[in-house]
């Protein structure tokens, strides 16, 4: 980094951070916005950010306040149009930033949120970006994604920001921001005792929901691994989701032949956090869960669908089961081979025996050769 260019961005004090996608990925840009805010005192960031993942700021430290915007290059069912585009280039200037940051995956182009920065007059403006943005980024990081590396989320984004001169985290300042509130902590506990669970006691959470097709562990896969382990353990379970995953949780709990408590639609997205928390051991699809359980650090069995390589579960106990499959790495919200084998190749009882791995007691030297292979690996 140029010495001018590290001065200017230890003068910046009010950061947007542009991050217009989903929870999940709201949540991995956790550690990096921690870098951020950390690097100045008195430095605020503010998320502009898509509506689902807007849902994830109330729970973010780091974030002092939160924009929303459906932006119409990302893949939504109801983008904003170009006066609301250009309402928010006024709101954005009027705010008077003095730098963004904008977080992309590498199969995303940061030029139509850099355009929006620089229309807004935000002086400082960093980017990974594969093409050359002339002027419309300030720094400009040339994306070395997909063809020489491909890196986690979390190192994609902290890589970014050291750009920006913030120092290296390390420990559990690497974890994802997830802060559990007392209320919510409360309330599942209350809503537990009520269904006969003692939350001071193990038991199972199952999400099988996703919102993308292609990430979706088959019902009739999920309900047999489920009678399985409540079977092999004796441990309650609860599978949670949203009010339109109903039919998807009674299909489970009906093929399972299990006892098993819904609480499909019951729970916000703070009660659902405070759930995974209290649980043993959470089984989730890819999707922003599986992003909460680790960053409130509960082990995560991730059924993870190989549309993507770099979204595993971050700094936590964790199995990552899939298929290998040939056409891995498609980054479709539907399976464009019709076959799914990514994840209907996933035998329940493997999801069994790595729930199972991660309910049991570890030895300390066990315990210390987990967390170095996983930090290892991420």
């Amino acid at each position: 980094m140029k010495a001018d260019s590290a001065a200017r961005w230890a003068k910046a004090r009010r950061i947007l951070c542009v991050r217009l996608d989903a929870l999940g990925d709201v949540l991995m840009c956790t550690p990096a916005m921690r870098a951020l805010k950390e690097a100045v005192p008195g430095r605020s960031l503010t998320l502009l950010t898509s509506p689902a993942g807007a849902a994830a700021a109330p729970f973010i430290p780091e974030i002092d306040d939160a924009i929303v915007h459906a932006a119409p290059w990302m893949k939504l069912e109801q983008p904003a149009g170009p006066d609301e585009l250009r309402a928010l280039a006024a709101v954005l200037a009027a705010r008077r930033f003095d730098a963004a940051v904008v977080f992309t995956t590498y199969t995303q182009s940061a030029l139509p949120a850099a355009m929006l920065c620089w229309l807004a007059g935000i002086p400082l403006r960093l980017a990974h970006c594969r093409e050359n943005p002339y002027h419309l980024l300030s720094d400009w990081i040339e994306d070395p994604e997909p063809h020489t590396l491909v890196r986690h989320e979390v190192q994609r984004q902290l890589a970014l920001v050291r750009h920006a001169g913030v120092a290296s985290l390390s420990g559990n300042r690497l974890s994802l921001s997830f802060a559990l509130r007392a209320a919510d902590l409360a309330a599942v506990r209350a809503r537990l005792q009520r269904i006969g669970i003692d939350a001071d006691r193990p038991w199972l959470l199952l999400h099988p929901g996703a919102s993308a097709a292609s990430r979706r562990y088959p019902a009739t896969h999920w309900a047999r691994a489920l009678g399985l382990l409540v079977r092999q353990t004796g441990l309650p379970a609860v599978i949670t989701g949203s009010a339109a995953e109903g039919p998807l949780i009674e299909e489970i709990r009906a093929g399972s032949g299990v006892p098993a408590h819904s609480l499909a639609g019951q729970l916000s997205l703070g009660e659902l956090g405070a759930a995974l928390r209290l649980a043993a051991v959470a089984l989730t699809n890819n999707s922003g869960p599986a992003h909460v359980a680790a960053a409130v650090g509960t082990p995560v069995v991730d059924l993870y669908a190989l549309t993507n390589p770099q979204h595993t579960p971050w700094k936590v106990r964790s199995r990552v089961l899939f298929e290998d499959v040939p056409c891995r790495f498609c980054f479709k919200s539907a399976c464009p081979a019709g076959h799914h084998a990514c994840l209907t190749g996933v035998a329940p009882e493997r999801v069994v025996e790595a729930a199972l791995e991660l309910l049991a007691p570890r030895p300390p030297l066990a315990v210390m050769a987990e967390v170095g292979v996983r930090l290892g690996s991420n």
